[in-house]
């Protein structure tokens, strides 16, 4: 087992942990915090996978923006830090049986090795080629997007506003 494999698997604990306690917490303070774990072991899968950029914007929108914004918002507010999440029984059947799925489709993958893509190289998409990929062929896919987040820039203002 090479250290890559190590630091993987650490990060995925982590991100599996700390996602089993967001679930399972009974205070929204502490199930806060958890997520800000959660968010950090899947940016570390993302750098150990070299996808710098998509890295980069998991810190910066998921840890840098929503997960500030629920913490504040949490914390602003002064009755809500002692409310407990109800969590009832009523969904242990379809998380139990979501559990064994996905376990059974990761024990059919480990077992059966014709799955495993272990020897075709992956496209590594560093923050330059995906720069130049945006401003050259997917310009106008690019162009799209940013009218389509001022549309809705522009539509939570107003709702926000009533």
């Amino acid at each position: 087992m090479e250290i890559y494999d190590i630091i993987f698997y650490l990060f995925a604990a982590i991100t599996l942990l700390s996602a089993f306690f967001v679930v399972t917490s009974r205070n929204i303070v502490h199930a806060a915090f958890y997520l800000l774990f959660t968010f950090f072991g899947v940016t570390g899968i993302y750098v150990l996978l070299g996808a710098d950029f998509v890295a980069i914007v998991q810190l910066i929108v998921y840890v840098g923006g929503i997960l500030i914004l629920l913490i504040f918002g949490v914390m602003i507010t002064n009755k809500i830090t002692q409310v407990d999440i109800k969590t009832g029984t009523v969904h242990t059947l379809p998380a139990a049986i979501g559990v064994g799925l996905f376990t059974g489709i990761v024990g059919a993958v480990i077992l059966n090795t014709e799955w495993r893509i272990v020897d075709s190289p992956m496209p590594v998409a560093t923050l330059s080629t995906l720069g130049e990929m945006l401003l050259t062929e997917y310009v106008l896919i690019f162009e799209l997007l940013g009218i389509l987040l001022l549309v809705a820039l522009i539509g939570a203002a107003s709702m926000a506003r009533k």
